[in-house]
């Protein structure tokens, strides 16, 4: 009796943590939600309940966000941002990490560190070099001084990443598909990426998501409307002064977010596989 009692108990404290995490988790995406679709009586009137409707449920932000605003190309923005930097991170990191992965004695672990160090650089140490470079090539409230600041970042970190995945990837694979006649790209290409696929997966996903949340470079390189990406235009051009246009800012953040956290669910167990393959033999 005394066993079954402590089992309940501790199935209950289990599933007792788990729904206090779920709702902790989801609460930021049901605030959004509500209040992107309150309209602004409901909205601003203090003596209404915050968390469900006093009034009827409207569009009203969402339709102003479309009409009125250059939403639509600030999303179009992110996603080319976004695109570039992962093509440019995914062609530099795969070659170095797989370098350093095969290099022998300490070097290649040294050299490793040294890279990942720094990502843990603070952006607001970097934006002013950075923003010399940046005028020099005369990208100045342009997009594309993003596709060329982000990168320095991203590719540290993802380095890094597939270092410690190529690591635990066996030499003999390459080196029987150089004995059947490839070169060493060669080998690369034909073998080694089929079998990164968790960890390249895994790089994608790190780098599209930390450029669609970056700010302080964007906010440093880029003032003009139709330039800025999503995260900047909404936290921007949605505040006027001191008045927060709070339905369209949560509608905003909420159509942002949506894409993200579907595909982290979506590629959750290779996005695991690729976080973790560099931490088992």
């Amino acid at each position: 009796m005394r066993r079954a009692l402590l089992n309940i108990a501790g199935e209950s404290a289990f599933y007792s943590a788990v729904a206090a995490f779920v709702v902790l988790t989801a609460f930021p995406f049901y605030w959004m939600l509500i209040t992107s679709l309150k309209s602004n009586p409901d909205l601003y009137n203090v003596t209404n309940i915050p968390f469900w409707f006093n009034e009827t449920p409207t569009l009203e932000h969402f339709q102003y966000l479309f009409e009125q605003t250059l939403f639509a190309r600030w999303l179009l923005n992110s996603l080319i941002i976004g695109l570039c930097v992962v093509a440019i991170t995914l062609t530099a990191a795969l070659p170095a990490g797989y370098s350093l992965a095969r290099m022998v004695g300490r070097n290649g672990e040294a050299l490793g560190i040294g890279i990942f160090l720094t990502y843990l650089v603070p952006p607001t140490l970097l934006f002013l070099p950075l923003s010399r470079i940046v005028a020099s090539l005369g990208l100045q409230n342009s997009m594309w001084s993003l596709v060329l600041v982000y990168p320095t970042f991203t590719i540290p970190f993802c380095t890094w990443l597939l270092m410690g995945f190529f690591k635990a990837m066996p030499v003999e694979i390459a080196e029987a598909a150089i004995v059947d006649g490839c070169s060493l790209f060669g080998a690369f290409v034909r073998m080694v990426l089929p079998l990164s696929l968790p960890a390249i997966l895994t790089a994608v996903i790190f780098t599209f998501t930390l450029t669609l949340q970056e700010f302080v470079y964007a906010l440093t390189f880029i003032s003009a409307s139709a330039q800025k990406p999503v995260t900047l235009g909404v936290a921007t051009d949605l505040v006027r002064g001191d008045i927060f246009f709070w339905g369209e800012i949560m509608a905003g953040a909420l159509i942002a977010s949506i894409p993200v956290a579907i595909a982290y669910n979506l590629f959750l167990d290779r996005f695991i596989s690729g976080i973790t393959g560099g931490a088992v033999k």
